[in-house]
């Protein structure tokens, strides 16, 4: 049996080689033919190629290669808290550096320019633009404005244009006060909260504040004093009669109003007295202000003696 079955698995591998050998010779022997393959051309005749290339603009394809990107800011001051105002300052700074070596004038000599304001300029940029670097954007301006007019270039002329005001400085005058048909002179005075205007008149020494006496419309003596400080000063006191409207702010604002538009009105009636008052104090504006409480103090500055936990 064993004999048997090995002849057989001899037989059967003999059988597999010479049948596929068969099939490669036969294979070789019949003709190839070339596949009937239908293909259409897409191609143009040559005499329209020409013109149709010349209608087809070739398509670039931006940003090729390109696998991280991100948006490039307009200005280096995009991310700050206040881009627009930064601007303005590194513009005004290079412009010094350009420029700082041309001769310069006095400050007196200077062209008068109407400054913009700092709420001016907050209101027009809508960035809250601190005091301290509107100084120093001021300071700057200022050093550009004394560089010689005619030898100022046209790009400084510019940037001083940007921060300035469209008004005449020139046309900003004062109006002279006047003494009207009733021999009063009216003067305006201001201090922190409080507006007093006072109409002066020769006479025997009267001072009424709102109707009320001196003494009836301050508690204390050193708002009287205040009140009546330019007549004091100047030894006009029973001279002269003197009619006050005031009001906002406080006693103390109120007095320190009075005065100055009490030494406004006496330099209408005596002009020759402007060196006694300005040397006593009285024509000069306090430009202070009160500043403003803080939250979780008692005051502006004042902190609370204890806190409750």
């Amino acid at each position: 049996m064993a004999n048997v079955a090995s002849w057989l698995r001899h037989s059967r591998c003999q059988r597999q080689f010479l049948g596929v050998q068969w099939r490669q010779a036969v294979w070789q022997q019949q003709p190839t033919s070339p596949p009937c393959i239908r293909a259409i051309s897409t191609q143009l005749p040559i005499q329209d190629a020409s013109a149709e290339t010349d209608l087809i603009e070739p398509v670039q394809i931006p940003f090729q290669g390109i696998t991280h990107a991100r948006t490039v800011p307009a200005t280096p001051s995009y991310f700050s808290r206040e881009p627009q105002f930064n601007d303005l300052y590194i513009r005004l700074s290079n412009l010094l550096t350009k420029y700082h070596h041309l001769p310069t004038v006095s400050p007196n000599q200077a062209p008068p320019v109407p400054w913009t304001k700092l709420l001016e300029i907050r209101s027009q940029m809508g960035e809250p633009v601190k005091a301290s670097h509107y100084a120093k954007v001021m300071r700057l301006a200022k050093r550009l404005n004394i560089i010689e007019p005619t030898l100022r270039p046209v790009e400084v002329k510019l940037a001083l244009q940007d921060i300035s005001r469209d008004i005449d400085p020139f046309a900003n005058v004062p109006h002279p006060i006047s003494i009207d048909k009733f021999g009063r002179a009216i003067g305006v005075g201001k201090r922190k909260e409080s507006t007093a205007r006072a109409f002066v008149v020769e006479g025997t020494g009267e001072v009424l504040v709102n109707g009320k006496t001196l003494s009836e419309a301050f508690g204390r003596v050193h708002d009287r004093e205040s009140a009546v400080w330019a007549l004091t000063a100047t030894e006009r006191l029973d001279k002269y009669n003197v009619w006050v409207l005031v009001e906002g702010g406080g006693t103390t604002g109120q007095a320190e109003a009075i005065t100055l538009a009490v030494a406004k009105a006496l330099l209408v009636h005596e002009p020759a007295l402007k060196p006694a008052l300005r040397k006593a104090g009285c024509i000069t504006r306090d430009p202070r202000t009160v500043e403003r409480k803080k939250h979780g103090r008692v005051k502006a500055r004042k902190m609370p003696a204890w806190v409750k936990r």
